[in-house]
């Protein structure tokens, strides 16, 4: 529903000066403590379980109860905007993603702490949505390729900061202070949002809830995440948990297709997925944060297990994506207004194919130069996919659909992340395995080794265990390569997908929107 005021309305004009600097900054901010709560209780789950007495296993759901809860509500933006107003619904969700940080932080049992994770992960969910679209509200329309790229770098960083800081908190201080952190911000986030940013609410639609809707979307949404969280533990498709999740989630999400295509006020609007121009960007956007995601994932879990580095210098390492992507950053985003958004994609997601091909040739004495050269390589091609892949996915629908559009474009980023993590976990433990039985009968099969061990003075369970571990440390090299060919394959079906999306003849004009 477009709106009924004037085009010189106030609702209508950007921010200027230290106003936008500070909304820009306000919205930023939301949208990276949103995806940080993502990854920060990675590496702390045995502080906490510790702390709580709860078993690591138990402590998992410290993780896949804010991913599953943020996941349902990320596609609900819409339909909360549409009813409630997309200034206010942002500024409600970040207080209460705040106020349940704090009783996330004072938890004294696990269950209080999965409750507290839960509701924070559903005021989360729509923070990420919104402060895309209201950056492109508050910027000039010209400029609108530099917000794409400011909310797209917060959403790089987010995920590559979450586990350092997550790590440096809890070897420093203790676990409640990764959820102590949000207060202050979201705090003075939600203040100065409303303050700041009340003149450009928009108009209210009281359609009827769709009941139906919702609760399809919690059955299959919730099902599918946790199977993915819990499958890799419980061995997958042999466990009858697993498999009845499966089942639900499949029963669930086609009735949920079903009901929505059909219902007059739908909760969430797949409508959107009638322009090609938007369902060819989201596939590009899935497939490469799947790729860019499996792989970053798998990055430290290499170098700290396998590599001997520790978890803050893993994390350094790895933060050179954020780094040189930020570097980059202005460059493509005034580029973007100039150039046919598709080749940038092109260029960029071609690039991360390539820099990821040269590193399927890593090996186990690679100095810590020869780890972060490649990631800082990558770093500069990310912002060449991020920033107008967005811009062409939003550009793609009417004014109206924007907000739904943003919902389902961060869920089914989400969602391919998500996915990727568990593939990948479960494909590297495997190849891990199947390397380490292939090489145990090739390696020293006249016990050459073994015997010159022996010569040394180490006994022979001491010679068995040096063998066995340079066996391992080869086994992993060999997965972790695999992977990132596979990774490597994956971008370049990305890079095409988006020639599908027609030419853009239109700039984001969210002004304008209900």
């Amino acid at each position: 529903m477009a709106s009924d005021l004037p085009s010189n309305s106030p609702a209508f004009q950007p921010l200027t000066g230290l106003k936008l600097l500070g909304a820009a900054l306000v919205l930023s901010m939301a949208n990276l403590i949103a995806i940080l709560d993502m990854t920060i209780a990675n590496v702390s789950v045995m502080n906490i379980a510790g702390g709580l007495g709860a078993t690591t296993s138990q402590g998992t759901w410290v993780i896949t109860s804010y991913a599953v809860a943020e996941a349902i509500t990320v596609p609900l933006t819409g339909w909360f905007t549409a009813r409630y107003g997309s200034v206010k619904v942002f500024s409600v969700s970040m207080a209460l993603f705040g106020l349940f940080s704090g009783l996330a932080g004072f938890s004294a049992s696990l269950g209080f702490l999965v409750f507290a994770r839960v509701m924070q992960g559903l005021a989360g969910g729509p923070l990420m949505p919104l402060s895309q679209t209201l950056l492109l509200r508050i910027f000039p329309k010209e400029k609108a390729a530099a917000a794409t790229g400011i909310w797209a770098m917060t959403t790089l960083i987010g995920p590559v900061v979450g586990p350092i800081l997550g790590g440096w908190i809890c070897d420093n201080y203790s676990w409640p202070w990764i959820f102590f952190i949000n207060l202050p911000i979201a705090g003075a986030c939600s203040i100065l949002a409303w303050r700041i940013l009340k003149r450009y609410e928009t108009n209210i639609i009281r359609n009827p809830i769709d009941v139906v809707g919702l609760v399809l979307l919690v059955v299959w949404v919730g099902s599918l995440q946790v199977m993915l969280d819990e499958g890799k533990n419980l061995d997958w498709f042999s466990s009858f948990y697993i498999v009845a999740l499966a089942i639900i989630s499949l029963i669930g999400f086609v009735a949920f297709l079903i009901w929505e295509l059909t219902e007059e006020h739908p909760i969430v609007d797949l409508r959107v997925f009638r322009h090609r121009g938007f369902s060819a960007a989201v596939v590009t956007i899935s497939l490469t944060f799947a790729a860019f995601f499996s792989s970053n994932v798998l990055t430290p879990l290499w170098l700290q297990g396998f590599m001997g580095y520790t978890a803050t210098i893993s994390g350094m390492a790895t933060a050179w994506i954020g780094i040189t992507a930020l570097c980059v950053a202005p460059f493509v985003a005034n580029l973007s207004t100039k150039v046919d958004p598709r080749r940038l994609v092109f260029i960029g997601v071609g690039w991360l194919a390539i820099v990821t091909y040269y590193r399927t040739i890593a090996s186990t004495d690679m100095t810590h130069m020869q780890v972060t050269f490649p990631l800082m390589l990558l770093g500069l091609g990310m912002p060449f996919f991020f920033i107008p892949s967005t811009a062409v996915a939003l550009s793609s629908v009417d004014v109206e659909e924007i907000n739904s559009a943003a919902g389902l474009m961060n869920f089914m980023r989400t969602l391919s992340g998500a996915f990727a993590t568990s593939i990948v976990n479960t494909y590297w433990d495997n190849e891990i395995t199947r390397n380490h039985a292939d090489m145990v009968g090739r390696v020293d099969p006249y016990n050459v080794s073994a015997a010159n061990l022996l010569d040394a003075g180490m006994s022979l369970d001491q010679s068995n265990l040096v063998i066995d571990k340079l066996l391992t440390e080869q086994s992993v090299m060999l997965a972790t390569n695999e992977i990132m060919l596979i990774v490597a394959m994956v971008f370049v079906a990305a890079a095409f997908v988006i020639w599908i999306v027609p030419k853009p003849t239109k700039q984001i004009d969210i002004a304008m929107g209900h």
